[in-house]
């Protein structure tokens, strides 16, 4: 267990994990070089686990702390950018890590088998319908199974099946969303919805939109030139709603509902008229789902998924 003391909740966790795995090496980052830290790295044997709670970020030099444990076969746990969940968030990230085996692994498995099969979906956003008329990737999960994968663990919480459009083109329409990743990778919910507009797969309008969002609008477009829209992802975690928020949007990525993403980044899936050189951003955006239907199936509607996984 790999930790810091500059949040709450990090320590909150810290001792947590003391209870439930009293056997295991406890080191506090701060207080240890770094080298103190990559030897005890050195010494685990591969199917070991190493857990980081982190306030921030860790940084090792160029040493990728999950990337290069993955290598090692080493199983990871990372609670990242903990201290910006402070108060009543810091419970909510606590009650997102509670984990429903045949819940997650029951849907997220049913949700892949739609996804794999579906010709077409669409976002309901109120008025406003986003097509998906090509198809999807066969889509991945992170639903805590991780039998038939290569490595084990990853970022906590846990609680997503992604996917995107076979042919980026094909994806046309409205879509009003309500919450935002911001340059900060803060979550940002601005008072009334922004609708963007979607042609060929790219972002060509934001109606109602905040300086915040153009702000992110600008950025992307200054460094790739134009907005695509690539991630389809559908969150599980049932702790995260449009009402139940916590401000790290790499934790509030795993809200019960549709999230999509923006920008070119999108590094699960290759496109030929992607290059992934000058792929930059990846922003999450979400969806106000009144519906999100697969074919003429509807498999989310009035805030859970409407799938039968028993």
């Amino acid at each position: 267990m790999v930790w810091d003391g500059q949040s709450d909740l990090a320590i909150a966790l810290t001792e947590a994990y003391r209870r439930c795995l009293p056997g295991a090496a406890f080191i506090e980052f701060d207080s240890n070089a770094p080298g103190t830290v990559l030897a005890a790295f050195e010494r685990l044997p591969p199917g070991d686990l190493v857990v980081l709670i982190q306030s921030t970020s860790f940084r090792l030099d160029a040493f990728r702390i999950r990337v290069e444990l993955f290598k090692r076969s080493i199983k990871v746990i990372e609670h990242p950018h903990l201290a910006r969940m402070r108060g009543e968030e810091a419970l909510t990230y606590i009650d997102s890590l509670a984990y429903d085996r045949d819940y997650f692994r029951g849907v997220g498995s049913v949700l892949k088998a739609r996804i794999d099969s579906a010709q077409t979906g669409v976002i309901d956003s109120g008025g406003e319908q986003l097509v998906f008329a090509a198809g999807f990737e066969s889509a991945k999960l992170n639903v805590g199974d991780y039998r038939n994968m290569h490595n084990v663990g990853g970022q906590f919480p846990i609680g997503e099946v992604f996917t995107e459009s076979k042919d980026l083109e094909a994806v046309n329409g409205r879509v009003r969303i309500s919450i935002f990743g911001d340059t900060t990778f803060t979550v940002n919910k601005p008072d009334h919805p922004i609708t963007l507009v979607v042609s060929k797969g790219r972002v060509t309008g934001a109606i109602a939109s905040t300086p915040e969002f153009d702000q992110v609008l600008v950025n992307i477009r200054a460094d790739e030139g134009e907005v695509w829209l690539r991630e389809l992802g559908l969150g599980l975690n049932r702790a995260f709603t449009q009402d139940r928020i916590v401000s790290d949007i790499g934790t509030f990525e795993r809200m019960c509902g549709v999230h999509l993403s923006l920008g070119a980044k999108h590094g699960s899936y290759n496109k030929p008229n992607i290059k992934k050189t000058t792929a930059k951003h990846h922003v999450d955006v979400f969806a106000i789902t009144e519906s999100f239907t697969l074919d003429d199936e509807v498999i989310y509607r009035d805030g859970a998924w409407q799938v039968d996984y028993r």
